[in-house]
Order: structure tokens, then C-alpha cells, then sequence
């Protein structure tokens, strides 16, 4: 089973909350989201595994489990084109858990008329394979979101 905790601090509210029918729909796949706190800072990985995708905006990190979980920061943040966000890491390198992947300010995508919150999707979840799903409350970086069977 995989534990898939959360990338950043802040407040979740699920996936029927982001202001995107592709996340809220769970058209990419099952998950929840995090409103992430307004200040500076580096989004983590929420598995242990290896970075087999990763843009300014959004990465991937697959566990030894085979389960790819997709982290994704902000919404419509892909037409900043890299502006204001750092990659830490390089696609393939292998992850721990917390270990910064990006560094990014929140306040500054809001600012720049994008949302902040961050949908964390389990990549080709079947069925019933995600155990209780955490939806709503206060969150700190690495605080378990949903387990993976």
C-alpha cells in the first residue's frame, strides 16, 4: 500500500472544489486537492519513487508500487510557461518523500490571475483502490492525503 501524503501546507478541499472540470470531474483520476498556504515556498514529493514527468507546473513521481501521482500547481498554470516556478529535480532522478521538487509562490500565481490549488491525482486508480480520501482541513507538507492499495 502507498501512502500518498500531501505535497504542500494548506487547506484541502477536494476534487469537486478545483475550478477545473478536468480535476473536478476526476477525468485525470481520483485524488483531492490542497489550497495551498500564500507564501513562498517548494512543493515536495508525496511518495517516495522517481520523477518520470515534470514541467514548472505539474510532476509525476511513480513508486516502486508502480503508482504515478501527478501534483499539479495551480490551475491553468501551464500558460505561465515556467514563469515564477524553480525545478529542484530532474525527470528520472529517484525522490524521497518531502524532498523538494519545486519552489513556487502561490500568492504570486493568484496575483497573476491563476488559482493556486493544487489537485494531487492518483494516475490510473481503479475502482475502489483509494482507501479514505482526505477532503477537507488543515494540512502541513507530509501529512498523509489517501493510502493506494
Amino acid at each position: 500500500m502507498t501512502v500518498v501524503s500531501s505535497p504542500l501546507a494548506g487547506r484541502v478541499i477536494g476534487l469537486d472544489a478545483v475550478p477545473d472540470p478536468v480535476f473536478s470531474g476526476e477525468m485525470v483520476g481520483p485524488g483531492t486537492a490542497v489550497d495551498p498556504v500564500r507564501e513562498p515556498g517548494e512543493a515536495v514529493s508525496p511518495v517516495d519513487g522517481v520523477v518520470v514527468s515534470l514541467h514548472p507546473h505539474a510532476f509525476v513521481v511513480v513508486d516502486d508500487e508502480g503508482h504515478g501521482v501527478l501534483t499539479h500547481l495551480g490551475i491553468d498554470t501551464v500558460q505561465l510557461n515556467g514563469e515564477g516556478f524553480e525545478l529542484l529535480v530532474a525527470k528520472g532522478d529517484t525522490v524521497g518523500r518531502g524532498q523538494p521538487v519545486v519552489r513556487w509562490n502561490p500568492a504570486a500565481i493568484e496575483a497573476g490571475g491563476k488559482s493556486p490549488v493544487c489537485p494531487v491525482i492518483a494516475l490510473e486508480a481503479v475502482g475502489n483502490s483509494l482507501g479514505e480520501i482526505v477532503r477537507d482541513g488543515e494540512v502541513a507538507a507530509g501529512d498523509a492525503l489517501f493510502n493506494w492499495k
